[in-house]
C-alpha cells in the first residue's frame, strides 16, 4: 500500500476527539503520526478548525518537533547518533557505511519506503557508543559487522511482512 495514501476517516476520528481543546495538539498530533505514519499536510486546516486554532500555529508546532513528520516516513526509521561520545567512537564511519548500503542520504526515504535515514545530536546512550535507533529499538557499540547484521535482519523482517 502506499503509504501517502491514508485513512482519512480514521484522521477525522481522531480530530474529533480533541475537538476544541487547545491543549490537546500535541497529543492529537502524536496519535495521527502513531496511527497513520506522518501527519498529512492537508489534515492541518481541519486540526485548526478543530481545535480553534490559526493553521499557522499547528503548523509551527509540527515543524519544531522532530517527532512529527509531514512526510511519510519508512518503516525502518534509522536514527544515527551524532553526539560526542559517538563521533569519537567512529559514528561519522558508521554513517558513511549505511548511507553507502542503503544508497541513501540523510533525511530521505528509499523509493519503497523500507527505510529512513536521519542523524540526530544525541541518542542518551553514550555508554554504548556508536550508537544508532532502528524505530524504538537501540544498538549500540556498533561496527561495520553489527550494522550489516542488523540491517539484514530488518530487510528479512520486512519481506516477510
Amino acid at each position: 500500500m502506499d503509504p501517502t495514501q491514508f485513512d482519512q476517516e480514521k484522521l477525522s476520528e481522531i480530530i474529533e476527539k480533541y475537538q476544541e481543546k487547545k491543549w490537546g495538539l500535541i497529543p492529537l498530533l502524536q496519535q495521527i503520526q502513531e496511527e497513520i505514519g506522518f501527519i498529512p499536510p492537508e489534515s492541518i486546516e481541519p486540526i485548526a478548525d478543530a481545535l480553534q486554532m490559526y493553521p499557522a500555529q499547528v503548523q509551527g508546532v509540527i515543524t519544531f518537533y522532530a517527532g512529527f513528520s509531514l512526510k511519510p516516513k519508512g518503516r525502518c526509521v534509522l536514527k544515527v547518533c551524532r553526539g560526542t561520545a559517538c563521533h569519537v567512537k567512529g559514528s561519522r564511519s558508521i554513517l558513511r557505511m549505511i548511507k553507502k548500503d542503503l544508497s541513501l542520504e540523510e533525511g530521505e526515504t528509499s523509493p519503497d519506503y523500507q527505510f529512513t535515514l536521519e542523524t540526530v545530536a544525541c541518542l542518551g546512550a553514550c555508554f554504548l557508543a556508536p550508537t544508532m535507533m532502528v524505530n524504538r529499538d537501540y544498538f549500540g557499540k556498533l561496527n561495520p559487522t553489527k550494522v550489516t547484521s542488523v540491517l539484514g535482519e530488518y530487510r528479512k523482517d520486512s519481506k516477510e511482512a
